[in-house]
């Protein structure tokens, strides 16, 4: 068996990202060996550094350099209400609509099939964040898949447990989407949340 070359194992490094396949990491190594080797090499440096020093916020989990992200360093957020998101990415997207509470990043969500269980989304530490009396409300923001779904509900359990109001984010028609083009489950869930004008 003969040796794998370095550009091949460069094009081969890259398909670990998602979305990128063999002729998208091929045309990525090429483009980067080609016209960009000074941008590829900040790439590499960053790369290393940003696995060596990225970790987990001690209390709400998302990535971050420090013991504590600049959330919850953050002293103006609300404390009286926590969202629950799937991923750090789900974090950015809120911070985008100027929601201003905590949050607990799961990094996943329930899966019996692969495995993963409430341990593996960190909710014996979520259990601790319900016994704060400062929180009042957990909003659920998990994906609207199956597994999404069943994590909210299986988390909704514990907040109810705790005597704490619980709520989840609404699904329906995006702003600006016409309804012949909505298919007929997130209308039946657009309906299901409609509210009083």
């Amino acid at each position: 068996m003969t040796e794998q070359s370095l550009l091949e194992q460069l094009v081969e490094a890259l398909r670990c990202m998602p979305g990128i396949g063999r002729k998208s990491a091929q045309r990525i190594a090429h483009q980067l060996l080609q016209r960009n080797r000074d941008g590829a090499k900040h790439l590499s440096e960053i790369m290393a550094e940003a696995m060596e020093k990225i970790g987990h916020c001690e209390r709400c989990r998302t990535f971050t350099e420090n013991k504590l992200c600049h959330h919850c360093e953050n002293p103006k957020r609300d404390d009286s209400m926590i969202c629950v998101v799937e991923n750090p990415s789900d974090v950015d997207a809120i911070e985008e609509a100027n929601y201003r509470g905590r949050y607990f990043v799961l990094l996943g969500h329930l899966s019996p099939l692969d495995g993963i269980g409430p341990d593996d989304l960190g909710l014996d530490e979520f259990q601790k964040t319900l016994e704060n009396d400062e929180l009042k409300e957990v909003i659920l923001a998990t994906n609207t898949t199956v597994e999404g779904e069943a994590t909210a509900h299986f988390i909704s359990e514990m907040v109810k447990a705790h005597g704490k109001q619980v709520s989840r984010i609404a699904h329906g028609v995006p702003m600006g989407g016409e309804l012949e083009y909505v298919n007929s489950i997130t209308i039946a869930h657009a309906l299901d949340g409609r509210k009083a004008i």
